[in-house]
């Protein structure tokens, strides 16, 4: 079944829904099942052969808050158009940093070290990523079904070849123990009635090629325009997440099983249930966490130093809300609002390991940025959100891990009398997932799904 903490179609939509990929609006059941398969096509026609014959199973986005069993999407990379045969005239229309790929601009990324392109798992950071199959399912039998199929045909086309096979499955929960898919941007046009604490509805060229963007004029689209319009990019990428050394880190800097919760909840901003800071500040409350009109119905103003939600914690630096920023403003919502907005679809193979002390799965993050050119590119914003924060007042000497305690107790001036458990110092983002130095991103490959449903190559 769909995601209770997600929205329903509450208004006639005005984008071309049945030429956009369901998983653009679509959200994750719960639980679910999946797989991401990445081919390399040998063959111009064996390639363009395969992309006809799963056209039809690519799902669109229309009714995307009905349930359904399963869907399947494609996405292709700039090599996977050069390996279709496209002329020069269309590849030379994408981005720049789109044709260059993830690996060439590893230094920008900061994927350097142990993180560099020669670390990541094979294939990607190679030009032989062509393709990118993903499939959703809300049970396990009609996953297998669905991947059935896709293979059939695959199996039936000479000329392209499987690359990679990652399956996975999760109960709305992350590989830490944290709730997770349930925030996402309200894409305008979409149909969608922002749920309490959502903010105003994104204009749909953010993330939708062909519309409108938040400079109220639409950004390039690529030739020819029954290629580019209603496409959009993706960025997928491919975490080691140590779940052990996250949670033995909690263990070493707390006392008590209540202490390390609240740290793990410090870092983040919610609690494991999702149920956030800002709301329950000295203790989880799950009922917020499983209540769609309470789990973003908050923001900071009661809490501008950090006191209560830290300056530093991944939801408050992911999205600051109404906390005033120094940098990466939108400038056409002064001073609130972020410059770049993401809709995320992470996968994790297997079970959440919660707080257990053992095993380091793998996290994938397909992710769908705005994709403006224009003023601080997304692959910027994303690196200063993560590692600076979005210009809240943190400094840049934040806390490693090890450093003794980190929780003490300040007054809270918007509770007189009030005290609250608070991080010493912001910790950087890497503290949250990574307790020693990690060969992190394994893979990272950037791709724009064609919209084979109606224009196959």
């Amino acid at each position: 079944m769909p995601s209770p903490l997600f929205r329903r179609l509450r208004r006639p939509p005005t984008l071309d829904l049945d030429d956009i990929q369901a998983t653009l609006l679509r959200a994750r059941p719960e639980p679910y099942f999946g797989t991401h398969a990445i081919l390399e096509i040998t063959d111009p026609a064996a390639g363009r052969e395969l992309l006809r014959r799963l056209a039809p199973r690519v799902t669109s986005a229309a009714r995307w808050d009905e349930p359904q069993p399963s869907w399947l999407a494609l996405a292709l990379s700039y090599q996977g158009l050069v390996a279709l045969g496209l002329p020069e005239t269309s590849l030379a229309s994408f981005p720049a940093n789109f044709r260059a790929g993830m690996a060439a601009r590893a230094e920008r990324l900061r994927d350097t070290g142990v993180n560099a392109p020669d670390r990541w798992e094979f294939p990607f950071g190679t030009p032989r990523v062509h393709v990118a199959v993903t499939v959703y399912a809300a049970s396990e039998d009609d996953w297998r079904a669905e991947v059935a199929a896709y293979e059939k045909e695959l199996g039936e086309v000479p000329g392209v070849r499987l690359l990679s096979h990652q399956d996975f499955a999760a109960d709305g929960f992350n590989v830490f123990g944290y709730r997770d898919g349930f925030s996402q941007p309200v894409v305008e046009g979409s149909g969608a009635e922002p749920l309490a604490g959502d903010g105003r509805p994104i204009k749909a060229g953010e993330f939708v090629l062909g519309y409108p963007s938040e400079t109220g004029v639409p950004l390039p689209v690529p030739a020819p325009d029954a290629l580019g319009r209603n496409g959009t990019y993706v960025v997928f990428r491919k975490y080691h997440s140590h779940v052990a050394a996250f949670n033995k880190w909690l263990h070493d800097n707390a006392s008590t099983e209540a202490e390390r919760e609240l740290l793990a909840a410090k870092l983040v901003g919610r609690w494991r249930s999702g149920a956030p800071l800002a709301l329950s500040p000295d203790r989880d409350t799950p009922a917020i966490g499983e209540d769609p009109s309470r789990i973003n119905d908050f923001d900071y103003s009661a809490d501008p130093r950090g006191l209560r939600t830290p300056l530093g914690s991944h939801i408050r630096r992911m999205n600051p809300r109404d906390t005033k920023l120094t940098v990466l403003s939108d400038v056409n919502n002064p001073p609130h609002h972020p410059a770049r907005h993401l809709l995320r679809h992470p996968a994790a193979p297997g079970p959440p390991q919660g707080r257990r002390h053992t095993a380091r799965p793998g996290l994938h993050r397909p992710r769908r940025p705005g994709h403006r050119q224009r003023r601080v590119p997304a692959e910027r914003v994303g690196r200063l959100r993560q590692l600076h924060g979005p210009g809240q007042g943190e400094g840049p000497d934040d806390l490693a891990p090890g450093q003794g305690r980190l929780l003490h107790r300040a007054r809270d001036p918007a509770a007189p009398g009030a005290e609250h458990p608070v991080l010493q110092h912001p910790p950087r983002r890497r503290v949250l997932l990574h307790a020693e130095p990690v060969r992190h991103p394994l893979a990272r490959q950037q791709l724009t799904p064609h919209l084979a449903r109606r224009h196959p190559p």
